[in-house]
């Protein structure tokens, strides 16, 4: 009987010492708008979505386990008691403060833009961005934007019968654009644009529709 009083003691211990093993590490996203430092990405931070955002390992606290109570000594003649199960971890809630980033369609002012080929209407939309002072920095690998550009373009040149009757050059021109964040993949521009009887053509859309996204980034 003792010898079975001492095993029980032993099961008690190591089971005391499996509920005291720490939980693991965790690791959470915090981030914050990127304009509060200035534009200005830290060494430790990655944009995501227009925010500014670093990896951040928590320890969790550790539950406390009660001790273990000293169990007697089994009596002569007394059958031994069943060893009660060894408690388990509760859960830990995720620490307050973390936070995870959200799909933003916020465009974020002096972000890199890579407008990608639209049968040459990707000239005139980079000239356009440029005369409307659009304040994205367009760049020529997709790989180092933030945003990309994608959209349609569409002319019509006058007829000879337009010409011969009525004496009309001009072209009719239609064009489309969506900017993109390249990471999230969230739309954060849509416009589209249709002139008739243009002097300029693509240059007349092209600077629609960098007007139009200017005033989108102003507004907020």
């Amino acid at each position: 009987m003792k010898n079975l009083a001492v095993s029980l003691g032993l099961f008690f211990a190591a089971g005391s010492t499996l509920a005291q093993q720490p939980a693991p590490t965790t690791v959470q996203m915090q981030c914050h708008d990127l304009a509060s430092t200035g534009n200005v990405l830290g060494p430790d931070e990655t944009l995501v979505n227009g925010m500014a955002c670093r990896l951040v390992k928590v320890n969790p606290p550790t539950p406390q386990s009660a001790p273990a109570k000293s169990e007697p000594a089994a009596q002569s003649g007394d059958q031994a008691p069943n060893a009660p199960a060894t408690p388990a971890v509760p859960p830990t809630a995720p620490p307050l403060g973390a936070v995870t980033a959200p799909a933003n369609t916020r465009i974020v002012p002096g972000a890199t833009v890579f407008i990608a080929p639209t049968d040459g209407f990707e000239n005139y939309l980079a000239a356009a961005l440029q005369k409307k002072n659009v304040p994205l920095v367009p760049v020529a690998n997709e790989s180092q934007a933030t945003y990309v550009i994608k959209g349609t373009a569409d002319e019509k040149k006058a007829g000879w019968a337009k010409i011969a009757f009525t004496g009309q050059i001009h072209s009719d021109d239609a064009a489309s654009v969506q900017m993109f964040d390249r990471q999230s993949g969230a739309i954060v521009f849509a416009y589209a644009v249709d002139k008739k009887n243009t002097i300029h053509g693509r240059q007349t859309t092209a600077e629609a529709c960098a007007k139009h996204l200017k005033e989108q980034i102003e507004k907020k």
